[in-house]
């Protein structure tokens, strides 16, 4: 018993002495995690060289796109790795939306000398005896390829300098490539790894004592120890940059590998996985390994692939009528066109669906305009009041006080009198408020609805919009209907000067800074147009001297069928649901009111035909004006990564994938750019009948605007600017924001009204 024990320290002693002579003979292959974690800085670094256009020239980590869209889940690595890159990081290839499979191609990974502080004599050695020297030298350092034979130049070394075989080289042993890998995997079993050892050994005719077994089964250790080690690095740096991709703390995910080392290799996966860990606390990785990689593999990307292609064509065809052609586009002009002729003309106006309703505004500020007004905002959901106080001369300047009611839905849609009697509550409050319930002021009433105007402060409602559905009000003056509610409640005197339309406002209010504004446009929950005509072009007035403004009414333009042609049958579902069918058509396809209604049937079409959201219509997708048009302005922001567009989904009780989120931003885009497109054509007509009007080979003029789509959708201003330009190339045309036409431009209409009449007095 005491000889076993005798036998078992010897060998143990031996194996140590022999473990730590190999320690020191090769210490420079083995690898702390400090170095470890310094590899995959520099791995990270080459990452982003290879990514970016400017450097990927020089990079060496190629990080080849492979046009791979989508994955049945998961990457693979082994002697390279691709993964899952966001497309925005991509620069090689055009395009931010999604992720596109990155084919790394990490084995030329030091080429440039990025890793020449951690290559040994022995990795010189070898690159210097293959057949591309100077290349793929991390490939070098990991692959299988090259395992066995830098045991073999290790083995040799150590042979010639006494350490191995009593210094004997066989022939063997001199010649290139006769320890393999499947021979270093045999020498690391667990159990039957000496005797393997010595039997490979015997084989190299190098006749190997039991020190030696020990000693060369160490340095196969090293050696496979060491690459599970630098591909532990490398995918650690590929995995870091997955979780900060997706701003996460903390991330799971797998990794599929494929690989003759990483399969047959007793020890090589557990090594790898435990340094992967290590080094990457943050990620919660589970290895898969894969099944005929490059051939199952080819397969299942074809089958995405075509799966792709398949809803590729489906989403084309669901988007393709609101791809508006150049030709359509003039074509929608020209139709406009002629609609304002017909609205201008006496024996037309009664049937043409675009009004042009004289507003009896008959001129812009020239700067003399002073003193305190009140102005009244009905246009929405909320009703202001202000005061306005307008300065003139050196220190010309407009002051405003203002405060913002509600109005519940109740009166939006009750009786008249209950809406006027809650407009002159709403007054009553803002006088006390600033304290001057006594004084008897000029008033401008900016009323965001279509009026037939028989004089500057006579506006008889045409018909409501916007929502709005209150009783008794259609066909009455609303001007008549303010000062009746004044009058019963009989707490204050207002005198009411004019009625104005927030179309005729913005214009008013650029006009006050830049004399060259003659037309006004609102891009918001509604859609309207106005601009100064030429009296004698307004056969519905009296007189041909000087101007008028009119103003268009141009969200009516179609109803007579005009521009079916254009519309889909979302458009046609948007408005069966709407509270004015059939009526407002053009404002239906171009009003942020309804353009979040149109992505909204969209998105449920997609999902029916199983292309969005698994093919489940939501509860929340079911909801009629759930998505407003807010959301498509937030939704196809720039600055926006596709994680915050599925946050915004999921908000609207949406579960979404990243395909999703790509799927939605994309309608949002086509809908929104046609919105744009059509706002843009519609008014090209107007700057080129004000062309015509001055009889000018090139106009010179500015549009006034306001409306939160033109001010707050990241897209929307462009596509306007660019379609008149395209649409009207003879006119340049400046636009200008408006800050508060419905406001400070009522004040102003009415101080200018205030002034003409003095004037016409004197």
């Amino acid at each position: 018993m005491f000889a076993v024990h005798l036998l078992a320290f010897h060998f143990t002693k031996l194996k140590e002495d022999q473990i730590k002579k190999v320690d020191r003979y090769l210490y420079h292959l083995r690898l702390s995690d400090d170095v470890l974690l310094d590899v995959m800085a520099r791995f990270q670094a080459e990452m982003v060289k290879g990514l970016g256009r400017d450097t990927n020239p020089t990079a060496t980590v190629k990080m080849l796109p492979s046009f791979v869209r989508s994955l049945p889940d998961g990457s693979g690595t082994g002697t390279n790795a691709c993964y899952m890159e966001e497309m925005r990081h991509i620069n090689l290839v055009e395009g931010d939306e999604g992720r596109m499979c990155i084919n790394t191609e990490w084995g030329a990974f030091g080429d440039d000398g990025a890793l020449d502080d951690l290559r040994t004599e022995f990795d010189r050695e070898l690159d210097l005896g293959s057949l591309n020297p100077g290349k793929q030298l991390f490939e070098k350092m990991i692959s299988s390829l090259y395992l066995g034979e830098l045991v073999r130049l290790i083995l040799l070394k150590m042979t010639k300098q006494g350490l191995l075989f009593n210094g004997k080289v066989s022939t063997a042993l001199l010649t290139k490539g006769k320890i393999e890998m499947k021979h270093v995997s045999a020498m690391e079993k667990y159990k039957e790894g000496l005797s393997n050892t010595k039997e490979i050994l015997t084989e190299l005719n190098l006749f190997p004592s039991e020190e030696d077994c020990v000693a060369v089964q160490h340095v196969c250790t090293i050696v496979s120890f060491r690459s599970a080690n630098l591909c532990a690095a490398a995918l650690a740096a590929i995995l870091t940059r997955l979780r900060e991709n997706k701003k996460l703390l903390r991330m799971r995910t797998t990794v599929g590998i494929d690989g003759g080392l990483y399969k047959t290799h007793p020890k090589y996966a557990k090594r790898l996985h435990k340094v992967v860990r290590r080094l990457v606390p943050t990620c919660d990785v589970r290895f898969l390994l894969s099944e005929s990689g490059s051939g199952r593999g080819a397969a299942v990307v074809t089958a995405v692939a075509r799966r792709l292609a398949t809803q590729r064509r489906r989403i084309d065809a669901t988007l393709a009528p609101f791809l508006l052609p150049l030709a359509t586009l003039q074509e929608v002009k020209d139709k406009m066109r002629a609609e304002l002729e017909y609205g201008l003309k006496r024996e037309t106006q009664a049937d043409a669906t675009v009004k042009m309703l004289p507003t009896y505004v008959c001129g812009t500020p020239d700067g003399t305009e002073k003193g305190k007004f009140l102005a009244l905002d009905l246009g929405g959901t909320n009703f202001r009041v202000l005061l306005v106080k307008i300065k003139s001369g050196r220190r010309r300047s407009v002051q405003m006080y203002n405060k913002i009611f509600a109005i519940p839905l109740e009166i939006m849609q009750g009786t008249g009198e209950e809406l006027f009697d809650h407009i002159v509550q709403c007054i009553a409050d803002f006088l006390e408020y600033m304290g001057i319930k006594g004084a008897r002021l000029p008033l401008g009433f900016t009323f965001s609805f279509p009026c037939r105007q028989a004089s500057i402060d006579k506006g008889t409602l045409v018909g409501w919009t916007k929502g709005f559905k209150a009783t008794d009000c259609e066909g009455e003056d609303v001007v008549d209907m303010l000062r009746e509610a004044i009058r019963r409640r009989n707490e204050f005197d207002l005198d009411i000067v004019a009625v104005v339309n927030d179309t005729v406002g913005t214009m008013m209010t650029c006009g006050y800074e830049d004399p060259n504004c003659e037309i006004g446009l609102i891009a918001g929950t509604g859609s309207n147009v106005c601009y100064m005509e030429d009296m004698k072009n307004i056969e519905i007035v009296e007189g041909n001297e000087g101007k008028m403004c009119i103003n268009t009414e141009w969200g009516a333009f179609g109803d007579n069928g005009c521009i079916d042609h254009i519309r889909t049958k979302y458009d046609r579902e948007v408005d069966e649901g709407s509270l004015n069918p059939g009526k407002q058509r053009y404002e239906k396809m171009t009003s942020g009111m309804y353009l979040g209604e149109i992505v909204r049937q969209i998105l449920i079409d997609l999902t029916k035909q199983g292309l969005l959201f698994r093919g489940h219509v939501s509860e929340s997708l079911r909801k009629r004006g759930i998505f407003e048009t807010k959301f498509l302005s937030q939704i196809e922001s720039d600055r926006l990564a596709l994680l915050q567009v599925r946050r915004i989904l999921q908000q609207l009780g949406l579960d979404s994938t990243c395909d999703d989120s790509i799927i939605v931003k994309e309608v949002c885009g086509v809908v929104s750019r046609r919105a744009a497109q059509l706002c843009g054509a519609g008014l090209a007509a107007i700057v080129e009948k004000k062309r015509e009007n001055r009889g000018v080979e090139r106009l010179q003029i500015t549009v006034g605007v306001d409306g939160t789509l033109y001010k707050l959708h990241p897209h929307f201003s462009r596509v306007l600017r660019e379609t008149v330009k395209e649409l009207a190339p003879q006119c340049d045309v400046t636009f200008m924001l408006s800050e508060d036409g419905s406001g400070k431009g009522a004040a102003l209409i009415t101080a200018v009204a205030k002034r003409l009449h003095n004037v016409g007095q004197k």
